[in-house]
């Protein structure tokens, strides 16, 4: 199912625009995507009866979280500037190349190849230099056990089957004294991830919150909020 936002829905889009220009972390960021989104959608979608829902293009949207998680990376990138992070689920690549012009060595991972030649593209767009652009599942790691002192995700977690992986994967890639800041709107799904990790070994706190004006597919502000997750 499509994420949702608490308290407002999202507006059908009336005019698709394939290129975004956004201000983040104290600059502006150009970026580009699918050019139509309908399109991308019915072609990832027709002829398959058992198509998994979290393949749905949910990557090329900007969605509020990665622009709070943004200014998060820039207020800390004193603990990141020439660290090995990782951002899980890039999509456009907004807070990979962010992390990336920060001065950390990023991999970036996303579930679906297209979405990495779209944040690959929009690297040269901003003259950044290229994150390690990777495709990887979270229920099967392809990186090395405790090499990441950041790990960093914006609204990755939209339904509750995603809780226990993402906290599996956090568990296998974090280094021993590493963190993950993971970004999210007030879905309801989160209370259940707050839970999880209160008993699964991990201490988490909110550290940051932003309110972020409305994006062209989101009508209404949204404020986000940012938790750093430990270990226990």
């Amino acid at each position: 199912m499509p994420p949702e936002y608490p308290q407002h829905e999202d507006k059908a889009l009336s005019a698709y625009q394939p290129h975004i220009t956004v201000r983040a972390a104290g600059r502006l960021w150009q970026l580009s995507r699918a050019a139509d989104l309908e399109q991308l959608w019915e072609a990832m979608t027709a002829d398959s009866h058992d198509f998994d829902d979290e393949r749905l293009p949910y990557w090329t949207e900007l969605w509020p979280s990665s622009v709070a998680l943004a200014s998060w990376l820039h207020e800390r990138r004193h603990e990141i500037e020439g660290q090995n992070c990782l951002d899980l689920g890039c999509g456009l690549g907004l807070t990979a190349l962010v992390g990336q012009w920060l001065g950390a060595r990023v991999t970036a991972v996303d579930y679906e190849e297209v979405a990495l030649r779209f944040a690959a593209r929009n690297a040269e767009l901003n003259e950044v230099s290229q994150a390690l652009w990777t495709v990887m599942d979270w229920r099967c790691p392809a990186v090395r056990s405790g090499c990441m002192h950041r790990i960093w995700g914006g609204d990755i977690m939209y339904e509750k089957r995603f809780v226990t992986p993402v906290l599996r994967f956090l568990g296998h890639a974090l280094s021993p004294d590493g963190a993950a800041w993971v970004a999210e709107p007030g879905r309801s799904v989160y209370d259940t991830f707050l839970h999880a990790l209160q008993s699964g070994g991990w201490h988490g706190r909110r550290v940051y919150a932003q309110k972020v004006e409305a994006l062209y597919a989101q009508p209404v502000p949204v404020t986000v909020q940012v938790w750093e997750i430990r270990r226990a």
